[in-house]
């Protein structure tokens, strides 16, 4: 039986990108879209190029309703009988500086690029605990550096670090590996909500993220885990 491969944020940016990668890798047979756009994982799907045999479902799905999440993964375990990648890309910006963030910015900010993520995880490590599998986060820059302005998305993404290095010491031997990539500017529609005057021609596109994501969880990848990995687009 081939891989599975679960991917959320997949109805854009680097999630789609992302989708589309990872269709092209050897023993790949089930792409899992996730994302609250149903149009949009449609999308991304059509644009997928299917290996023989391989399928691709979409499942639409809001990861503000955290409580829904057990069942989501417990449905997708079912159909596949694995869940071999677990890719957490969805996210939420919302910037604002310190005196404009409100509680409202800082929990919806917090339950999709955290909460989520970490709730997925975990649901997915009760089937697969013991069994090879690959979990891979995405953090930012702005988690590692000053991003005045941006305080809830910043503290968020240093959040999704610091959460990938304990879930990796966490899951040693267990057979599941937690990977944390850093993206640089990236032209995504995220992007555009951070940095709405950029030109997004002149900076990374989610391509370039989603070949070091398929190179990261291949198999034969075994070291670079629980670390921070920064993806930057050099000028």
């Amino acid at each position: 039986m081939g891989k599975t491969v679960v991917i959320t944020g997949a109805s854009q940016g680097i999630g789609r990108a992302s989708a589309i990668r990872m269709a092209r890798e050897p023993g790949v047979s089930a792409i899992v879209l996730i994302a609250r756009s149903a149009a949009g994982i449609e999308e991304t799907a059509a644009l997928i190029e299917p290996i023989e045999g391989q399928v691709v479902r979409c499942i639409p799905y809001d990861l503000g309703d955290l409580d829904g999440i057990p069942a989501l993964v417990e449905r997708i375990h079912g159909e596949f009988g694995s869940i071999d990648v677990l890719l957490n890309i969805a996210g939420y910006a919302e910037p604002k500086s310190l005196l404009d963030t409100t509680s409202a910015n800082l929990v919806t900010t917090f339950t999709i690029n955290v909460f989520a993520m970490l709730i997925l995880t975990r649901e997915f490590v009760r089937f697969m605990h013991g069994r090879p599998a690959k979990v891979l986060n995405i953090a930012s820059t702005a988690g590692i550096t000053s991003r005045p302005g941006w305080v809830a998305y910043a503290a968020s993404k240093a959040a999704v670090v610091s959460l990938s290095q304990t879930l990796a010491d966490e899951l040693a031997g267990t057979g599941i590996k937690v990977y944390s990539i850093s993206p640089g500017r990236t032209a995504t529609e995220l992007r555009r909500i951070l940095a709405p005057d950029e030109d997004p021609t002149k900076i990374m596109q989610p391509s370039a993220v989603a070949e070091v994501i398929a190179t990261l969880m291949r198999d034969e990848e075994r070291t670079l885990d629980g670390q921070n990995i920064i993806v930057r687009q050099q000028a």
